[in-house]
């Protein structure tokens, strides 16, 4: 879905009916949940605001005290697997899933998933907004398996303020941007929410570091030419330690230095396999400081030279390179 127009629900506090009409709204906009509110029900409000960023759902709600279970039959009514970012604007709320329990004051934030039965419970007047993100575009980051219910955003810290500030601005301005913009706003949300769990996980954990290492590759990728890339920067973008940088990296036996010249040197592989540009030219390109040292770099990592390497690709020829066999034969994999 790409359109940026608003949709709107509201309950009417005069009607018996409001809290039943409140439950088909939050169906419609929150997934599916089983309903109550403490009597008398007549005098309910609630109001609900939602566009769309791409397929990632933002909405916007006010409501009176209530509460709401998710269980057996509201999951089989949820078609797709989601995970809601929840940030508390005014007013309190519980949000039970799992073994998690957290208490929401006005900046707090927490993650749940669609896939788990969940409670929440609305003490007094509530302002929030929620995030509604499909699984299957979290994992174009790399976060679709790492996420996990209960997962807390403390609303103080820079990486969760961030998010928050940048979809205050992005739901005024959604209804003025082009589909193009949108889809840039899309992708920019994916990379806020990532960064700010990154902030508050595990770091650790089993659960959290295949993100964080998909995380730090994609940095590592979109930098590589930068001459200051290193465990420092790449800690920086993703918002963790140093050490914990050289820790996830250390984990597969390597270093951030390593992988930078890996990946700067499978770029190199491709230009040489894909263009008639001097070796020379593509090895200072690449960030090589001269061409005997590129030479060397390649032939240890690749088993040839980049000479050779090219010839066997004009010839059609399989190389032999230090993962095991490549064929040479336009771009080849890295």
């Amino acid at each position: 879905m790409t359109t940026t127009a608003y949709e709107t629900w509201s309950t009417d506090p005069t009607d018996q009916y409001s809290v039943e009409h409140w439950q088909r709204a939050l169906a419609a906009t929150h997934l599916s949940w089983s309903v109550a509110v403490p009597e008398p029900r007549a005098g309910f409000t609630a109001t609900v605001r939602r566009s769309w960023i791409g397929d990632l759902a933002l909405v916007d709600c006010e409501c009176d005290p209530c509460s709401g279970t998710r269980q057996r039959r509201q999951l089989a009514e949820t078609d797709g697997e989601f995970v809601i970012i929840l940030i508390t604007r005014a007013g309190r709320e519980t949000v039970s899933q799992g073994t998690a329990e957290v208490n929401l004051r006005p900046g707090d934030a927490v993650a749940w998933v669609s896939t788990e039965p969940a409670r929440f419970a609305v003490w007094e007047r509530l302002t929030k907004r929620s995030l509604l993100i499909p699984r299957s575009a979290l994992a174009e980051v790399g976060a679709r398996a790492w996420i996990e219910a209960g997962a807390t955003l403390d609303g103080t810290a820079p990486a969760s303020r961030l998010l928050t500030s940048y979809l205050d601005v992005l739901s005024d301005s959604l209804p003025e941007l082009a589909p193009a913009a949108v889809t840039a706003a899309r992708n920019a949300t994916l990379e806020l929410v990532v960064g700010a769990l990154h902030a508050e996980a595990t770091v650790g954990s089993a659960a959290a570091r295949p993100a964080l290492r998909a995380a730090m590759d994609r940095y590592i990728d979109r930098h590589v030419l930068d001459h200051a890339i290193g465990a420092a920067a790449v800690a920086h973008a993703v918002g963790v330690s140093v050490r914990t940088v050289n820790r996830v990296y250390s984990a597969s036996g390597q270093t951030v230095s390593e992988v930078v010249r890996a990946r700067r040197l499978a770029r190199a592989r491709d230009e040489l396999a894909e263009s008639s540009a001097p070796i020379a030219e593509i090895a200072s390109r690449w960030g090589f400081s001269d061409t005997s040292h590129f030479s060397r770099t390649f032939k240890a990592h690749y088993g040839d030279s980049p000479r050779s390497y090219r010839e066997a690709v004009r010839a059609g020829a399989t190389v032999q390179g230090a993962g095991g066999e490549v064929q040479a034969t336009g771009r080849s994999s890295g």
